[in-house]
């Protein structure tokens, strides 16, 4: 019962704040009214240091956005996690972990940010390492590791804007703007949300971290620890006017965009195609950031993380029911057996695939339209037209091989969605998935906003749609004839791996540290650097200790002996 009450108490608070904050944010919009509290903790000579906490339109909502997946997603865990010992630890840490989301939320000054910015991070770790065993202690490694550059560099943009006087961001955004200070801000700011939000080449922590619970997938892959960098780039969107880092910036996410759809269309693990898809989307949020559209990539981010949280609840159910298998290769049929969590996993992925009127739809197409109303080049346009078409192409495979395909699980089995508290809790992110991307849409967009494009330009999007569902069909084909030359073969072997980034920046950079250690150790270390490094150190101080026990013993011969030593030395020097 005291594991019971601790689910739901969180989950009736989180809910409650949930529902407070999205009336706040809708009257805040309403009126364009913003409210800022200052508060000073302390103050040393001339260096204050306060508490801001700024509440307009975005964190609101923001923060309805995260305490209200998050109250799903402890009532979910209340039935998926009903097993574990040790639940309401569970549940603590969870909580902890959106507290330290909610100050990064509502946080102007760069310390108190960077107090929630690094709670994510360790918190994340113990999330990830959660079920203790070799696996998850290597991802909860990396993913610690990967997100302290961040850290690092929130760190080290506190100690450059000392020479402003402040650590208040906005207040001094225009003193800044004038100085070289913004640029070098500005490089800091984002190449720790591409940590953060896992951008190409810190892309290899956010597939492995799938080694946690998929409770916890569900609340960090939607709407917490990889959407942190994006809100922090909309944020600081005052201080990217460097035409040359916003160029950086943009390539990447274009990058991870392209890699990470082909790479999800190649990979068998069901929670790591979910996590490649949202690695995809953020890409999607970067990429259209970077061209100016900071509120339409916060759109994105709001309509992308409630589906995106339905899908890994969906997913981890269909885990959940067949024995922990997360192979899509076993699965086939499921929504024969299972139709409310097939209907769940349909919507959601309609949404992803950018479905008319559904949530995805409306700052998906937005995105999609804008590109084609801007200045860019035929790469990067390459690039986003053709992961879209990738999406829709790995939801596709996703759909056949786990819910329409043939059934491929033991003959002894046992599927069923009659596990009410799970579809429960779906449903609240159901309602969502369908009513958010319009209801923001006629929310935040107070005036018409309308693209006049060509007929051609109208119906683009519509096409790469549907040359993301044959291509798809063609991948599906490929995998069930099994031909596959050894070319294919190398190619799916380098998309696989996600194109050898985590060879390169995690495993080639340990190995190469840890292959020069042991020369190191075979070369130098042969007992010299003991001898003349902390055996040294000892043995003198050991010495200088019994001269200096000797001499406070209280013998007379001794006292008498350093007293004329002392009375000679002061003598010769003062002749």
């Amino acid at each position: 019962m005291m594991y019971m009450s601790v689910c739901y108490i969180s989950l009736v608070f989180l809910f409650s704040t949930s529902c407070l904050s999205l009336a706040l944010s809708v009257y805040f919009v309403l009126m364009d009214m913003v409210v800022l509290v200052e508060w000073e903790m302390f103050s040393l000579n001339s260096c204050a240091l306060p508490l801001i906490i700024y509440m307009d339109w975005m964190s609101l909502m923001f923060f309805f956005l995260v305490t209200f997946i998050s109250s799903m997603v402890i009532f979910y865990s209340d039935s998926y996690m009903l097993s574990d010992l040790f639940l309401d630890r569970f549940i603590y840490m969870v909580l902890l972990f959106v507290a330290s989301m909610v100050l990064l939320i509502f946080s102007l000054n760069l310390v108190s940010l960077l107090l929630g910015w690094d709670g994510l991070g360790l918190v994340s770790y113990c999330l990830v390492i959660y079920y203790q065993n070799p696996k998850s202690f290597n991802s909860g490694m990396l993913t610690a590791l990967s997100n302290r550059i961040g850290d690092v560099m929130i760190l080290m943009g506190i100690a450059w804007m000392v020479n402003v006087g402040s650590w208040n961001f906005m207040s001094y955004l225009m003193l800044m703007l004038d100085s070289s200070v913004s640029m070098v801000i500005m490089i800091f700011i984002m190449l720790a949300a591409m940590t953060k939000s896992a951008q190409v080449p810190f892309s290899a922590w956010l597939p492995a971290a799938m080694a946690a619970p998929t409770p916890v997938s569900a609340l960090v892959h939607s709407s917490t620890l990889v959407t942190a960098g994006v809100y922090l780039l909309v944020r600081f969107k005052e201080f990217f006017m460097f035409e040359g880092l916003i160029m950086f910036l943009f390539f990447s996410a274009s990058l991870t965009m392209f890699m990470a759809g082909l790479s999800a269309n190649f990979e068998i693990d069901l929670k790591k195609i979910i996590a490649l898809s949202t690695l995809s989307q953020l890409g999607l949020m970067m990429g259209i950031f970077s061209m100016g559209y900071s509120v339409l990539a916060f759109f994105h981010l709001l309509t992308h993380a409630m589906f995106k949280a339905l899908l890994f609840m969906c997913a981890g159910l269909i885990i959940h029911s067949m024995s922990n298998f997360q192979d899509i290769r076993f699965m086939g049929g499921v929504g024969k057996f299972m139709p409310l969590v097939s209907f769940n996993l349909n919507v959601s992925n309609l949404a992803l695939c950018g479905m008319p009127f559904l949530a995805g739809f409306y700052s998906k197409d937005l995105i999609l339209e804008s590109m084609l109303v801007s200045n860019i080049n035929k790469v990067f346009f390459f690039f986003f037209f053709f992961s879209t078409g990738l999406t829709v192409c790995y939801s596709l495979r996703l759909l056949v091989l786990s819910l329409w395909g043939q059934f491929n699980f033991f003959s002894l089995f046992s599927l069923a969605d009659n596990d009410y508290i799970m579809v429960k809790s779906m449903g609240g992110l159901l309602v969502m998935s369908v009513l958010l991307g319009a209801s923001l849409s006629w929310l935040i967009m107070p005036i018409p906003f309308v693209m006049t494009l060509s007929l051609g330009f109208k119906m683009l999007v519509l096409f790469v749609l549907l040359g993301g569902v044959m291509l798809g069909m063609v991948v599906l084909s490929m995998k069930l004839s099994g031909s596959y030359s050894l070319v294919v073969l190398m190619w799916m072997k380098f998309v696989f791996l996600m194109w050898f980034i985590p060879s390169v920046s995690v495993y080639g950079l340990n190995l190469m540290i840890l292959n020069l250690s042991v020369k190191f150790n075979k070369i130098m270390d042969q007992g010299w650097w003991e001898a003349c490094g902390g055996q040294f150190i000892y043995k003198e101080l050991d010495k200088m200790a019994n001269i200096s026990y000797n001499i406070n013993l209280n013998s007379v011969k001794i006292f008498m002996f350093v007293y004329l030593l002392f009375f000679y030395i002061l003598v010769v020097s003062i002749i």
